[in-house]
């Protein structure tokens, strides 16, 4: 946990920020390269989800900028609630994750940016200027791949969303609810509600049928 920060007064024309990620170096490296900018503010910076949210509500930001994993909860999870109780925040998720499905869930759940770490030094400030403006910036790169890459499923498939395959698919390789839940930056609950979603719409009850579900759809190696 970071300390509550210390209120500051933005001027006028500056576009306000909130700082989310885990990371005390890495978030002193990003408010170092956001205040360079003259018509940037940091006005709080958050080491967990919690306080990104709680911060947010309390500061009113034009813009959050929101690593995708870190402790207090889902960070996927918290952008709708952002955009509710802070409707004039405008989320851009700072990550390493460069898979298009991650990208696509958070431009779903809301957000206006999304930036790969390894990119934030040229990136982050275009993506912040385009999100606080009404826009969306999306990584070049990782965008040609979304593009490359269909929405969803088809065949038998198709009835799953693509959450709910990958969640399949970890299940089918034994994982349990906890582990998936860390890698694909989700709660625990949220995990147990796409497996009974699943066994729903597949008609089935055990992790046997799931693992052989999977097999049958080429979700897992045999």
């Amino acid at each position: 946990m970071t300390d509550t920060p210390v209120a500051t007064t933005p001027a006028t024309d500056s576009i306000t920020i909130v700082l989310a990620d885990d990371h005390s170096v890495v978030r002193s490296g990003l408010r170092m390269l956001l205040e360079a900018e003259s018509d940037i503010e940091v006005v709080a910076e958050a080491g967990d989800v919690d306080e990104a949210k709680r911060y947010t509500l309390g500061y009113k930001p034009h813009v959050l900028v929101l690593d995708l994993n870190m402790p207090g909860g889902s960070s996927l999870e918290a952008i709708p609630k952002v955009s509710e109780t802070s409707p004039d925040t405008a989320v851009v998720v700072l990550t390493m994750q460069d898979d298009p499905a991650f990208a696509r869930e958070a431009l779903q759940a809301g957000a206006r940016g999304y930036v790969l770490k390894h990119s934030a030094g040229t990136e982050l400030v275009q993506a912040i200027r385009a999100a606080a403006g009404g826009g969306t910036w999306l990584n070049p790169d990782l965008g040609a791949r979304m593009a490359a890459t269909p929405d969803g499923p088809v065949g038998p498939l198709a009835e799953l969303s693509e959450r709910e395959i990958e969640v399949l698919r970890l299940i089918a390789l034994g994982h349990t609810n906890s582990e998936i839940a860390e890698q694909l930056f989700l709660s625990v609950r949220t995990v147990e509600t796409h497996r009974a979603h699943i066994q729903q719409k597949l008609g089935v009850s055990t992790r046997a049928e799931l693992v052989r579900y999977a097999l049958d759809h080429d979700l897992i190696d045999r």
